[in-house]
């Protein structure tokens, strides 16, 4: 799941999380490709 856009504070992510989504299929697409290896995201 590619996350492009985030422009509240909500944190979108973690509802995902929550809902089941693993942390390993959601790609923070506003970060860079070097910041994303840094999460506990996916990078691609």
């Amino acid at each position: 799941m590619w996350l492009q856009h985030n422009g509240t504070e909500y944190e979108v992510t973690e509802d995902l999380v929550n809902m089941g989504v693993p942390k390993q299929d959601i790609v923070i697409g506003f970060q860079s490709p070097f910041k994303r290896q840094f999460t506990e995201y996916a990078v691609t």
